[in-house]
């Protein structure tokens, strides 16, 4: 809050935030009045899926011509594409020009700068704050959105009986309006520190180049999608297993969504632990937590614990963020996180479509307590890679606890014994 770019960011980034929160509701309701009844499954699927998955695309196919703008540049992009093509689905919805496959089109549209507008905002926080600072910056920024998810449903809520779901998208693309002018006209020019080094490699190159970089990226990948059919398995569990109504689901979200705000405000006080330990050791306590679902606890004890999952969520995004800044050179910083927003956009999604043929095998139980247990069997393997490396660096480097902090030291020889430093 004390430092002057980031003060001047952070009230857009959270009206935004809060536009997301609700779209999160109004997408699928306004694929439901726009599909043939016969098909709304499969349009409210792709509607979720077109609102995120482009933005994988776009990394891709964009690297060669953004890779080197700045960050703001990046972010203010990004949210200027999301205000215009979300601000047009209400538009055509008010003069009955708007059928579902124009929806389905325009939020892809939407979302399709996504990627390099959320390596945007992190490489503003890593070039802008000293390196000590990283994790408290991405912290913010993760309670932010965690706020939001608890704000936003009911907000969107109200709207839709008032206005219907098209002026959620309304009110959403107006959010984005004031990002993207936040970015292009409140962000001084010379603010944020520029790196004039120049590279050809692209995101997904820079990755594969260190490896401390890709296996942070696959261990997130994984995370994510074994989370995935829980989307798919929670309410079905609910709905039939159950017999509950929709007011137990929204118990269960609204558990998480709480849990995800106290995880945000606690994640700022962990930069005393080392990174990587912690990380992995979320990842099983996730695991873990995610079990009771799958093993027929009682539904006071699931939503208990589907909340201390949630209380885990955003310290798990906040340090793998802070991880990849650390590991990565300043001028490869913009593509390389793309690239990490580009997967992190596809896991959740291919999880989630693996979640309907999971719970028609093993029932929506079965696929919660596979989709704990694999979580959880994540966390213990990287556990051990991470050990095992730890003990060769410290055969290969004898002695280098010695100076400055042992646990700053011992989590950049992980990082330098990876190669990720020349």
């Amino acid at each position: 809050m004390s430092h002057k770019t980031l003060r001047r960011v952070l009230p857009g980034f959270a009206v935004s935030a809060l536009g997301d929160g609700m779209a999160v509701l109004a997408v699928s309701w306004l694929a439901i009045e726009l599909a043939p009844a016969a098909d709304r499954g499969i349009w409210v699927a792709l509607a979720a899926a077109a609102y995120t998955l482009s933005g994988a695309a776009g990394a891709v196919l964009l690297g060669r011509f953004l890779r080197h703008r700045g960050p703001a540049q990046l972010a203010g992009w990004d949210a200027s594409l999301r205000a215009v093509a979300l601000g047009s689905i209400p538009i055509l919805y008010a003069f009955g020009a708007l059928d579902v496959r124009g929806y389905v089109a325009l939020l892809a549209l939407s979302s399709f700068l996504h990627s390099w507008g959320q390596a945007g905002v992190y490489t503003l926080i890593a070039r802008v704050l000293p390196e000590r600072d990283y994790l408290a910056g991405n912290a913010v920024l993760s309670g932010v959105g965690s706020i939001a998810t608890v704000a936003g449903p009911p907000l969107a809520t109200l709207l839709i009986i008032f206005g219907g779901p098209a002026t959620v998208l309304a009110a959403d693309a107006a959010t984005f309006l004031v990002l993207a002018l936040t970015f292009l006209f409140f962000v001084p020019k010379g603010s944020v520190p520029e790196d004039d080094r120049m590279t050809r490699s692209a995101g997904f190159a820079v990755v594969r180049r260190i490896p401390a970089l890709s296996g942070l990226l696959a261990l997130s990948f994984a995370f994510f999608f074994f989370f995935g059919p829980v989307y798919v398995a929670l309410p079905l569990h609910v709905s039939d297993d159950l017999g509950a109504s929709a007011g137990v689901l929204a118990a269960f979200y609204t558990a998480f969504g709480i849990g995800a705000v106290l995880g945000s405000l606690l994640t700022g006080f962990l930069s005393t632990w080392r990174l990587w330990p912690t990380t992995v050791g979320i990842i099983i306590g996730f695991g873990t937590l995610m079990l009771p679902l799958g093993l027929g606890a009682p539904t006071v004890v699931s939503v208990v614990c589907f909340g201390f999952a949630g209380l885990l969520w955003p310290p798990y995004s906040t340090l793998s963020t802070t991880l990849f800044q650390r590991s990565t050179p300043s001028a490869l910083l913009p593509q390389a996180l793309a690239a990490s927003s580009a997967v992190r956009v596809l896991s959740v999604p291919l999880g989630t479509a693996l979640g309907g043929p999971l719970v028609a095998a093993l029932g929506a139980v079965g696929a919660l307590r596979l989709s704990g247990g694999a979580i959880a069997v994540l966390g213990v393997a990287a556990a051990t890679v991470l050990a095992l490396r730890t003990a060769r660096t410290r055969r290969a480097s004898p002695g280098d606890d010695a100076a400055g902090d042992p646990r700053d030291a011992r989590d950049a020889r992980d990082v330098e014994g990876a190669g990720a430093r020349p």
